[in-house]
């Protein structure tokens, strides 16, 4: 039985599932996308995004609790210098998983996991289109007539 196991082990061994997650986390923070299979897709963002988290405080021992988990000096730093500074302001939810279809060979589920801040087709402006995340029934009235009317001249009115 698998009472309290929640992580997909991924049909390998501790020491290999970490090495493997390490190096895919490490390729994500480098190229920003990677394409894999859904289920290890999965097991990276729940590897990530912690460490994403924590890049946000740009201290000593965020940087050497990172390291733990990446063991790569370069991808520690870009990691803290430049994707904590897009994502400073976002509450979670650093990457994005977007599923492929089936792999040629073996018909293996394939997605292309990405950080949700470098797509520039999903966001086009960046930061600036963000949404507010509370909504209020009474408010929206109010927000609707604030805006003043633009009037414009019909055909007729031109004449």
């Amino acid at each position: 039985m698998r009472h309290g196991k929640k992580f997909n082990h991924l049909g390998r061994k501790t020491a290999h599932r970490k090495a493997m997650l390490s190096n895919m986390a490490c390729s994500l923070v480098e190229h920003k996308r990677i394409n894999t299979t859904v289920a290890k897709a999965k097991a990276l963002r729940k590897f990530i995004e912690p460490l994403i988290t924590k890049s946000k405080a740009d201290t000593t021992h965020n940087r050497r609790t990172v390291f733990r988990y990446l063991r790569d000096k370069n991808a520690v730093t870009e990691l803290f210098k430049e994707i904590s500074v897009k994502v400073a302001d976002r509450p979670g939810g650093y990457v994005r998983i977007i599923k492929l279809g089936n792999r040629q060979g073996d018909n293996a589920p394939m997605a292309m996991i990405e950080l949700v801040d470098y797509n520039e087709l999903y966001n086009p402006k960046g930061n600036q289109a963000k949404k507010s995340t509370r909504r209020s029934r009474r408010g929206g009235a109010k927000k609707a007539e604030a805006v003043a009317p633009v009037e414009t001249k019909t055909s007729q009115e031109e004449e």
